[in-house]
């Protein structure tokens, strides 16, 4: 790596994805050329005694117990935020403002509003950003994006997805604080929606363009529990489960579901696109295979072909190992942080930016406002940031 320019990374968040964040870029370097040496500068949490074991355990030089002083460090280049939801519109936007390079974990915002101010703050900085959603850098999903934009299916008429877990059915699982914030709305924006669908309509915006209307439905099934930080049972603001409908811009029907009530799964993300000549299916429990049919196929072999993505000439692959062996959930990070490397490098955007994630912003808050409304909501037109 001698020669290279340094990049040094601020974390803000020592929790999972603060974990995450850390290995990609630990990792991006060493399985790809890459024009910068991200280096692990400075980590930053409230809890100072947990703050210095992640540190410790994954080099980071420094520590910060206030994000302020993170973002006003000169020796700082990239601001990460892997930090709860309600924390990423006012971190980012500061770090816009003092220059600094900024990525961010899912969702961008609480709400698109919060989104759009986030967007406008980078883009007016003239700073690199990027969201981390990181399903578009599953090797077999980045082969459908390819299929899909080289014409193999034809025109796309269905798209349907799902993200279904399990781990807030009991009634006794509190709300809010550490490792519960997500039941909390005033600290993750929304439930599911925000947090399992907005993943599925990244994706599905990444592959199949554009979300013109849509017509959803939520619940919240258990409408108390206990608050962690109060210890007072208050109302339950997120939605548990949501479901919509809806129209993209070419024209494609698609179907949507998210729930944290499906017994017996833990992360069970699918999804399917039928077109014109071919059809294609994905699960995250799979993720290093497609299922894949053309029907110009020769009529008498015609049928579904299951495709093990792990060849040389798959993406991202002739990074890794020999055709035949996989790789899993932490690469997605490590070729998100090699992605944004390389096109920071070449002058480049690398997707999805704030502006992508401000159109999935926009996609969640119609899916909310249909909910309420029990009517057919249009989506604002955003235009995202590129095609990468």
């Amino acid at each position: 790596m001698a020669g290279k320019k340094t990049l040094n990374i601020g974390m803000v968040g020592y929790g999972f994805m603060g974990r995450t964040h850390s290995n990609a870029f630990l990792q991006a370097g060493r399985f790809f050329d890459l024009p910068y040496r991200p280096v692990l500068y400075a980590a930053c949490a409230r809890n100072a005694e947990r703050l210095k074991a992640f540190a410790e355990n994954w080099g980071y030089s420094s520590l910060e117990t206030d994000w302020r002083r993170l973002v006003e460090r000169k020796d700082i280049d990239l601001i990460d935020i892997a930090s709860p939801n309600d924390t990423h519109a006012e971190i980012a936007i500061a770090a816009a403002h003092a220059g600094k390079m900024v990525m961010s974990e899912k969702p961008l915002g609480r709400d698109a509003e919060e989104a759009k101010a986030m967007t406008e703050a980078v883009e007016a900085a003239g700073v690199a950003n990027m969201v981390w959603y990181n399903y578009r850098r599953v090797p077999a999903v980045m082969l459908l994006k390819q299929l899909i934009d080289e014409g193999h299916f034809g025109k796309i008429f269905h798209y349907r997805a799902k993200f279904l877990q399990d781990w807030t059915i009991s009634q006794d699982l509190p709300q809010g604080g550490e490792g519960l914030w997500r039941l909390d709305a005033a600290v993750a924006g929304s439930g599911v929606t925000g947090d399992l669908l907005a993943h599925t309509i990244d994706t599905a915006l990444w592959l199949n363009g554009p979300i013109r209307e849509v017509a959803a439905m939520t619940e919240t099934f258990i409408k108390e529990r206990k608050h962690n930080l109060t210890g007072k049972v208050q109302p339950v603001g997120i939605d548990d489960a949501s479901a919509f409908l809806c129209r993209f811009e070419n024209g494609a029907l698609a179907t949507f579901e998210a729930t944290r009530y499906a017994r017996g799964h833990k992360a069970l993300y699918t999804l399917e696109i039928n077109g014109e000549h071919a059809s294609a299916m994905w699960d995250l429990h799979d993720l290093h295979r497609i299922q894949y049919f053309d029907h110009r196929d020769e009529g008498r072999l015609r049928g579904w072909r299951s495709i093990h993505v792990t060849d040389g000439d798959h993406p991202y692959m002739s990074r890794w190992w020999v055709p035949g062996l996989q790789i899993g959930y932490e690469h997605t990070f490590i070729h998100q942080v090699a992605d944004f490397l390389q096109a920071l490098g070449e002058g480049k955007a690398a997707a999805p930016t704030f502006r992508d994630g401000l159109a999935t912003d926009q996609v969640t808050d119609a899916v909310l406002k249909s909910a309420r409304s029990r009517q057919w909501e249009n989506v604002p037109f955003a235009q995202t940031g590129s095609a990468a």
